[in-house]
């Protein structure tokens, strides 16, 4: 049983700046655990609904047509003389690169705009005028836009110390990788202190098994998903002792006797990977944030923690006991044993199961977890890491890898735009020059309330708090924070509070 905590003192402080006024409450949760919840606004702000007119373009990835916020200088001047010739009065606003790694400098594109609006409702009239007239256009609030000052912004920053802190720190899928539950009451559920959500995962079963993290991820010691290309991962090593955020790939081999073949996935559906990133899937091996790539031949591995119904389909099931020795081979579907595993594989990957794992053989699957620098991370019981995508602080600096890490595509501007560079609810982690924890999340989504960070605003906030290393985690609806098992901040989807996939929970001292 959990001990309990016992909530410290809380007091509140006003901060005038340059960029508005800050008002912050800070909570003691426990010892070595401290929440401030603040709100920031901007008295020179004055966000309106406006007309914005998109540009048309190609998919870099599928081919198809698209539509893009901003467009080339030749398209604007085109577009602005229409619209007047039609009797609009159009604005042209250049919209430059943020200060990403791997992107362009400079000028990004130029965007139209017709009118601003006090309601959304005058707004979606005159939008309807706009395309009527035969253009193609969004209603949108103009404090969402990276080149508008934000008037509002609710924040909660939980900072953990570990060296006073006695609890531990765990990134967690709450027992089932194939399983979607809310921060919150997973928090309710384990005692916890503090709880955020974590990793990107599978929303559709279009995409997969709904609840399966589509990057890397390790519970208890144990990898339950692999990468997706090389993204940013927060790694809770000694329970939350030693914490670092890093780019990681996973890879995995099954070997039987001398016999072996690349396993390119656990706990998913084979032939479908979501987030992309794997070797051999198209239409992309590079990741790709909210897009599902396929691939023909895939060995798949399900693990105890999988415990869901098994996909079913064309293939080669095998399915192990603890000691990895097969007991069984058929057809894909039925659970994963207590205690044992499965393989699936589907193309080539079947036809070596079914030339190799035969029952009374031993088949070892040998998975390994590297950064960037090459360097393995081993993974210890009480260890854990949560992934998601990008960068945002390396060694102090600001160091957004957006491009590579596939939040955006600087050469498809209707690919990632509005995931990036508009303002939405986030939800960040880092750590400090003193190795504490800092765990932020910030409402977004509510015209007229809380706007959200772009990707360059989460990384300076980061900074602000004396973040040294700092990612991007999963945001928008997942967006969440529980404090002592209840949700603290306002959810952006209408229905409420999210079921994600995994969590991190800050929890207390187990009592003896």
């Amino acid at each position: 049983m959990a001990q309990a905590s016992t909530p410290g003192p809380t007091h509140t402080e006003a901060v005038i700046n340059a960029h508005g006024i800050s008002s912050w409450t800070t909570q003691t949760v426990a010892r070595g655990v401290e929440v401030r919840t603040g709100t920031v606004t901007n008295p020179a702000a004055a966000p309106t609904w406006t007309v914005t007119v998109q540009a048309p373009t190609t998919s870099r990835l599928t081919g198809a047509a698209a539509w893009a916020e901003v467009g080339p200088r030749t398209w604007a001047d085109a577009t602005a003389t229409e619209l007047r010739t039609k009797g609009f009065q159009p604005r042209v606003d250049a919209i430059d690169w943020p200060s990403y790694s791997d992107t362009p400098h400079g000028l990004m594109g130029l965007r139209v705009r017709v009118g601003s609006y006090a309601t959304q409702s005058e707004a979606n009239t005159v939008a309807q005028a706009v395309s009527t007239a035969g253009f193609h256009t969004a209603v949108e609030w103009t404090g969402y836009d990276s080149d508008q000052p934000a008037d509002t912004e609710n924040i909660h920053v939980a900072v953990i110390d570990p060296h006073t802190f006695s609890g531990t720190i765990a990134g967690t899928h709450d027992g089932n990788v194939a399983q979607r539950e809310t921060t919150s009451s997973v928090a309710a559920k384990l005692g916890s202190l503090v709880g955020v959500n974590a990793g990107f995962f599978v929303t559709a079963d279009s995409d997969g098994v709904q609840g399966i993290q589509s990057g890397l991820a390790a519970y208890d010691g144990k990898l339950e998903s692999m990468s997706s290309g090389a993204r940013a991962a927060l790694v809770l090593g000694d329970g939350g002792r030693n914490i670092r955020v890093a780019d990681l790939t996973s890879t995995a081999t099954a070997r039987v006797g001398k016999a072996r073949y690349t396993v390119e996935g656990i706990n998913r559906v084979p032939g479908t990977i979501r987030d992309c990133g794997r070797p051999g899937a198209q239409p992309s091996a590079h990741p790709w944030q909210d897009v599902t790539c396929h691939v023909t031949d895939d060995l798949v591995v399900f693990t105890p923690a999988f415990k869901a119904q098994l996909p079913t389909g064309d293939g080669v099931q095998v399915v192990l006991d603890a000691s990895g020795r097969v007991v069984s081979t058929g057809t894909r579907g039925g659970t994963v044993p207590t205690g044992g595993s499965v393989l699936q594989g589907i193309g080539s990957a079947g036809d070596w199961l079914t030339a190799h794992a035969q029952p009374g053989q031993h088949v070892n699957v040998a998975e390994t977890v590297r950064d960037t620098a090459g360097h393995r991370v081993r993974l210890g019981s009480h260890d854990s890491i949560v992934s998601a995508a990008p960068t945002l602080v390396k060694n102090g600096r600001s160091s957004i890898d957006a491009a590579t890490e596939g939040v955006l595509d600087p050469k498809d501007l209707s690919y990632g735009y509005a995931w990036a560079n508009i303002r939405q609810p986030r939800t960040m982690a880092g750590t400090d020059a003193k190795g504490r924890l800092i765990l932020v999340t910030v409402d977004g989504r509510q015209a007229g309330g809380s706007e959200g960070f772009t990707l360059q605003e989460a990384a300076s906030f980061m900074r602000s708090l004396g973040a040294v290393q700092a990612l991007n985690l999963d945001g928008g609806g997942s967006t969440a924070m529980a404090v002592d098992g209840s949700l603290v901040n306002h959810t952006s989807d209408a229905t409420g509070e999210r079921a994600v996939g995994d969590t991190i929970q800050v929890l207390p001292r187990s009592a003896h």
